[in-house]
């Protein structure tokens, strides 16, 4: 979802010279941003877990240090976990406006992070559009699964409680919660062998793929089990890594995967 192509020729000559952090805030810049005020982004823009990897293509893919952040002469920088605090504190004492995404573990949030950074670049029709997106999609998906019971499940033997965003994926396409555990949480392989859960929601499988032996639990028979008998959707890793509309993305995909794939458009 992006709205850049939307921004009037006068709002783009108007915006702020940006430089982007991490692959969190790249998504945030390629979204809201002209192209042309675009003075970097993070390395990891067109890697395959980054969503908006096409339009990152042609634009300067930038080192993380202070250096390389003021070649670039940015009016504002955007951040979501690049960037340590010495180099955000360089760079405020430069001028420079420094733009940190916020964790979210509910879609209010989201819609705060987009109306923050888009407020930043000067792009707030942009950022509503965002959010109009967002809503649009919630409310297609709102209650499609009915309170089928799912648990969630990560190739490294994560789950995802009460208070994350992963839950409020769940919850927004009608699906109950099976970890009542809140957070982030590692599943247990006994209790998934002796007690598998009604459905499965997959995430960050499509990584897995591409990881090869890295996530280890991933390879154990009971979570590969698991994952292919009790899967109701998997959710890919560009959907989920970041806090942004992405999620509700990942809800709609949630919905159409529902046996009555009721979805409003």
């Amino acid at each position: 979802m992006a709205v850049a192509a939307s921004i009037s020729p006068t709002a783009a000559q108007a915006a702020p010279r940006v430089l982007s952090l991490d692959q969190c805030a790249d998504q945030y810049v390629l979204a809201l941003s002209p192209r042309a005020s675009i003075v970097g982004l993070s390395t990891r823009a067109d890697d395959a877990d980054s969503r908006m990897r096409a339009l990152a293509r042609g634009l300067p893919k930038r080192r993380v240090d202070l250096e390389t952040a003021l070649a670039t002469r940015p009016d504002v920088v955007v951040r979501y976990w690049g960037g340590d605090p010495r180099l955000v504190g360089a760079l405020e004492q430069r001028g420079v406006r420094v733009v940190t995404i916020a964790e979210a573990n509910e879609f209010s949030q989201v819609r705060a992070n987009i109306r923050r950074v888009a407020a930043a670049l000067g792009q707030t029709p942009a950022g509503e559009l965002l959010v109009a997106g967002v809503d649009r999609r919630l409310a297609g998906a709102a209650g499609a699964w009915r309170g089928t019971r799912a648990l969630y499940l990560t190739p490294g033997g994560v789950t995802a409680g009460p208070g994350t965003l992963v839950d409020a994926v769940m919850r927004a396409a009608g699906l109950s919660n099976a970890e009542a555990r809140p957070g982030y949480q590692t599943v247990s392989l006994e209790q998934l062998a002796l007690d598998p859960p009604q459905a499965a929601v997959l995430g960050f499988f499509d990584t897995f793929q591409l990881a090869g032996d890295s996530w280890g639990m991933g390879r154990h028979r009971v979570l590969q089990r698991v994952a292919q008998e009790r899967a109701v959707a998997s959710l890919p890793g560009s959907m989920l890594g970041c806090p942004d509309w992405g999620a509700a993305e990942a809800v709609e995909a949630l919905a159409a995967a529902a046996p009555s794939r009721r979805i409003v458009r």
